[in-house]
């Protein structure tokens, strides 16, 4: 197993790197988030925050996406600015991409880098190799 600061080293200092995860579930393997939480970082997902759902009528899309943000929103703003997380199944839409990034420049922070895995959205990845944060999943080996 690659040492936890040779497989992160590139994202600066461990405590404050910032990630996305993007994709299947299976991608984030057991051995990437070990040792993404030896970086005693946060790992966040919108499930997550939503916890055991109520029984309940099912939300339209855009409901249960503006859900998400709401969520999501409220968690980014109360964490501290210098504090790192590891980010998953969010963004899963080009829209909540660009929401992100605004919540990023309105705090005067920056990502250091985007993993995409299988099953990402191709408009997200694409999103985020544009401007440079997006890593390939073989890179973090080598």
């Amino acid at each position: 197993m690659a040492p936890t600061s040779g497989l992160f080293s590139r994202f600066g200092p461990p405590a404050k790197t910032k990630l996305l995860l993007l994709g299947s579930p299976d991608f984030h393997s057991e051995k990437l988030m070990n040792q993404a939480r030896s970086l005693n970082l946060e790992h966040v997902s919108p499930a997550q925050l939503k916890g055991p759902e109520i029984s309940r009528r099912p939300a339209s899309a855009a409901a249960e996406e503006a859900t998400t943000l709401a969520l999501m929103r409220r968690w980014f703003f109360a964490r501290k600015p210098d504090a790192g997380f590891v980010l998953t199944d969010l963004p899963a839409t080009l829209l909540q991409a660009l929401v992100f990034d605004e919540w990023l420049e309105a705090r005067d922070e920056n990502l250091h880098g985007v993993l995409a895995g299988p099953g990402s959205n191709e408009s997200v990845v694409s999103h985020y190799r544009t401007l440079g944060l997006l890593v390939e999943a073989g890179e973090l080996a080598a």
